[in-house]
């Protein structure tokens, strides 16, 4: 296993525990007070981009680990001339600069859905630190016009929800997810809504198309990179877990046997889980789950859905390829697919790290069968990479890696941080707000104060949200949000420092070429060249003529 240095010390940054390969710690607190680089970045935005202290200091690079397989034994290419992307009267020097690169996408089969920035959030679901940060999360989504994913049972766990003869009728959380969207929503993004076994039995989708219509894609949940079961949240109430356990779920636990009540009134027992079912158990084979597939798809349609999409885990190749088949087959808008290494708000620890397909292998067998639908003149549904990804060259190689099917990098974890980390520090600054924030500082940590001690010189991009909201609704906007349109500020800055490095100025034009395998193992996973490999032969023919 590769060993991640806790410290940069170019840029300034420390992991508070294990890192991983996105740069994160294993376990993200929201108590945080820092400072890994998405925390640092979501204060200081694109200045996170270079080294810390120019005029005192010379830096050298510390090149990525290029052992074993993953995101980060895969090299960018650069180029020495050229550019392409723009009209050909502006391939000038003047013309081609970074800021010039244009990272605005869309995605959808009939439907096209423009986004901001290549990329959305991973699902937030029904774990309370995605309730409890909710408002960052979804202004900050809103307000950088990208989409956001609510998790897959949230109507489940809401008790304020009210069921009808099994359906939904009344379902408040969901409903305020939705309406904090869509408050600050213009033109760009858009909201899904997951659908998994629970959700599909309570009625959400019928529940979404009355009340909402299509200002919604409805996502089927085949599942995700941190695990090979369903959801699962954590609870320490006893009367909460049997209400669960009427709701239908399973609760481990069995909070309904009297065992169980008296272990966890001595102290013995002090937590429930709450698992959903796993779906598909009723397909025993390919073409019987296909055929339950389409007609799910089918049933959506006829209630009136336009966009659809679904998400997908780490599963093997098989699943890989019937993903792919059934999506293109049914024109679905969007298939995410998340490799093992992805995040969570709970799942079994061994489990994460020892089931499913990383995400680099994943996702290069996608691009692989992808080719595969387009060879036969099958359509190929827009593509979006999740697992592990958090930084602006994750981004880039995900988007080059699965030309031309990626539209979009799925990132679950690290876009929460700038939610904890505003949070924590509007509820300094409003403290007879701060539980209701969810905040837990009672004053500005170190790491903060270095930076600024009023929010305007905290956050980098505070002016920018007041110039696109104005100063009167600045009031209303999460700091968390701030932090949100900070961090996305840097992470779009550093694609296209990249692209236009790689001379491709609009992100139509990346292309696996653009990358390189940093070892031959990765080369020989992947069918990326290796890096003294690539353009070799074009180099030959200077050298020779």
């Amino acid at each position: 296993m590769v060993e991640w240095s806790k410290r940069n010390d170019a840029l300034g940054t420390v992991n508070r525990g294990n890192p991983t390969e996105a740069g994160l710690c294993t376990l993200c607190r929201s108590d945080c007070k820092g400072k890994c680089e998405t925390w640092l970045s979501s204060l200081k935005g694109r200045k996170l981009l270079y080294p810390r202290d120019f005029g005192e200091i010379t830096s050298g690079s510390q090149n990525t680990v290029s052992k074993g397989v993953g995101y980060h034994s895969v090299r960018i290419q650069g180029y020495t001339h050229g550019s392409v992307g723009l009209e050909e009267e502006e391939s000038s020097p003047d013309n081609c600069i970074f800021s010039n690169v244009e990272i605005e996408s869309q995605f959808g089969s009939d439907i096209k859905t423009k986004i901001r920035y290549p990329i959305m959030t991973g699902a937030l679901g029904s774990t309370f630190i995605a309730a409890k940060y909710w408002d960052s999360f979804a202004v900050g989504a809103a307000l950088t016009g990208i989409p956001i994913v609510i998790g897959e049972n949230v109507v489940g766990v809401d008790k304020q929800a009210e069921l009808k003869n099994g359906k939904i009728i009344k379902a408040p959380e969901l409903d305020r997810r939705i309406d904090i969207y869509e408050r600050y929503k213009d033109d760009y993004g858009t909201i899904f809504v997951q659908l998994n076994v629970e959700d599909a039995r309570n009625g959400v989708a019928e529940y979404i198309i009355e009340n909402y219509g299509n200002q919604v894609i409805i996502e089927l949940k085949w599942g995700q990179g941190a695990k090979n079961i369903g959801g699962e949240i954590q609870v320490k109430s006893l009367k909460y877990a049997q209400f669960l356990a009427e709701r239908g779920y399973l609760v481990d636990p069995d909070p309904t046997k009297k065992t169980v009540r008296d272990a966890f009134k001595s102290g013995a027992i002090k937590s429930f889980a709450r698992h959903s079912r796993l779906g598909g158990t009723e397909s025993d084979s390919t073409e019987s789950l296909k055929r339950d597939f389409v007609s799910s798809i089918q049933y959506l349609r006829d209630l009136g859905f336009d966009r659809i999409s679904l998400k997908t885990g780490a599963y093997g190749m098989e699943g890989l390829a019937m993903a792919l088949k059934f999506a293109s087959e049914t024109k679905l808008d969007l298939v995410t697919i998340d490799g093992a290494g992805g995040g969570t708000g709970m799942s079994p620890w061994n489990m994460m790290s020892n089931w499913g397909i990383p995400s680099l292998q994943l996702h290069s067998k996608a691009t692989e069968y992808a080719d595969i639908l387009n060879e036969k003149g099958e359509s190929v549904p827009d593509l979006a990479f999740a697992g592990g990804l958090s930084r602006e060259d994750h981004i880039f190689k995900a988007l080059s890696l699965g030309s031309p099917y990626v539209k979009l990098v799925c990132m679950g974890r690290a876009p929460m941080i700038p939610g904890f980390l505003g949070s924590n520090i509007e509820g300094v600054f409003k403290p007879e707000k701060r539980k209701d924030l969810n905040g837990h500082w009672e004053e500005l940590p170190k790491t903060v104060q270095k930076i600024g001690t009023k929010p305007e010189g905290i956050f980098a991009g505070w002016y920018d949200v007041m110039d696109k909201v104005g100063k009167k609704e600045m009031k209303n906007i999460p700091y968390g949000a701030v932090a949100f349109w900070t961090l996305l500020d840097k992470l779009g800055a550093g694609l296209q420092q990249f692209m236009a490095g790689a001379r491709k100025f609009n992100l139509n034009e990346l292309q696996r070429s653009d990358l390189m395998a940093a070892n031959r193992e990765t080369a020989e996973e992947t069918n990326l060249t290796y890096m003294t490999e690539a353009l070799d032969e074009t180099a030959r023919k200077i050298l020779k003529a």
